[in-house]
């Protein structure tokens, strides 16, 4: 089966090296192989993802020298498919309206988190509300999210970069939004909907996505959608200890293109990749005929300076 990978940015804002490092190596594991990489702006949140964001994350895997296959797919064009999606969901009796705030659920009592955990355990208190109990909630003012009813049982995974993964939905994370009390589509929904759509067999991202993969699996599942193959890498730390972000705006492309060429910045994403045994300019298409997962570290890298 040919291989096909993603590009998959959120583009709220210039994109950083830990951007262009999960880019990097999504583009050279599918090219090394001859396969496919498609381009998706992940811009569900319109507000915080305006066009410029889209237009300058482009501009920038160009500049790189990271292209693609296809027409950029672009996530807030796609709101009729989730909708699709989650009514398809629905007719399994699997969703139900979720009036809980952020601040009750944080306050809430839940079973201990997993270490990995981003977040508190959802403890089900609106599963079983009654029509009478939604409908006052809804006349004091709360607008509903929309869950998924999670099952009791180990969803796991072999990741292609780190190894074994698995995760009991229902201890670790709990019923999951799929559709915001805003309106906005989730993450997890959107992830699936789109890599079955776009036939993804690879996906390439950060190791701190790789908590939320047993749940993409069981919406998979339940979707009748296939598993891609998911490697996660390690994460571009700062040097006291955080990772690299946008809202941070850490070493942006935008900055380090006026102080680098491209094929010097790659060279120095390469070799902190574990592909370049000291930095030294080079191209991604040179690259991609040597490029192996077995190189690649498997623990966060800090950045400390650019040579």
């Amino acid at each position: 089966m040919s291989v096909v990978g993603r590009l998959a940015p959120s583009p709220s804002g210039e994109m950083h090296l830990g951007n262009a490092f999960a880019a990097l190596l999504a583009w050279l594991s599918a090219r090394s192989q001859g396969g496919q990489i498609l381009l998706r702006l992940e811009d569900l949140d319109l507000p915080r993802c305006p066009a410029r964001f889209s237009q300058g994350v482009m501009e920038d895997f160009c500049w790189l020298g990271l292209d693609w296959d296809n027409d950029p797919v672009y996530q807030s064009q796609r709101f009729r498919y989730y909708e699709d999606c989650l009514a398809r969901l629905d007719a399994k009796a699997l969703l139900y309206p979720c009036y809980c705030t952020r601040r009750e659920l944080h306050a809430a009592p839940t079973e201990a988190s997993a270490p990995h955990a981003a977040a508190p355990v959802y403890p089900g208190r609106c599963r079983e509300l009654t029509q009478a109990q939604r409908m006052e909630l809804e006349a004091r003012g709360r607008r509903p999210a929309l869950r998924l009813r999670v099952p009791d049982q180990v969803y796991s995974l072999i990741d292609g970069h780190l190894g074994p993964y698995a995760a009991n939905l229902a201890h670790e994370v709990g019923d999951f939004i799929l559709r915001r009390s805003d309106g906005l589509y989730a993450y997890q929904l959107a992830v699936v909907a789109d890599d079955a759509a776009m036939e993804v067999t690879e996906v390439v991202r950060g190791r701190d996505l790789l908590s939320s993969t047993p749940q993409q699996l069981y919406l998979q599942d339940t979707l009748g959608f296939p598993h891609p193959r998911y490697f996660h890498l390690p994460l571009l730390l700062a040097p006291d200890g955080r990772r690299l972000s946008k809202r941070e705006g850490d070493l942006s492309l935008l900055a380090l293109s006026k102080r680098y060429k491209p094929r010097e910045l790659v060279g120095v994403l390469a070799h902190w990749a574990g592909l370049l045994d000291v930095p030294a300019p080079v191209s991604p298409t040179d690259l991609a005929a040597e490029f192996s997962w077995e190189r690649v570290p498997t623990e966060d890298i800090t950045v400390t300076a650019l040579p």
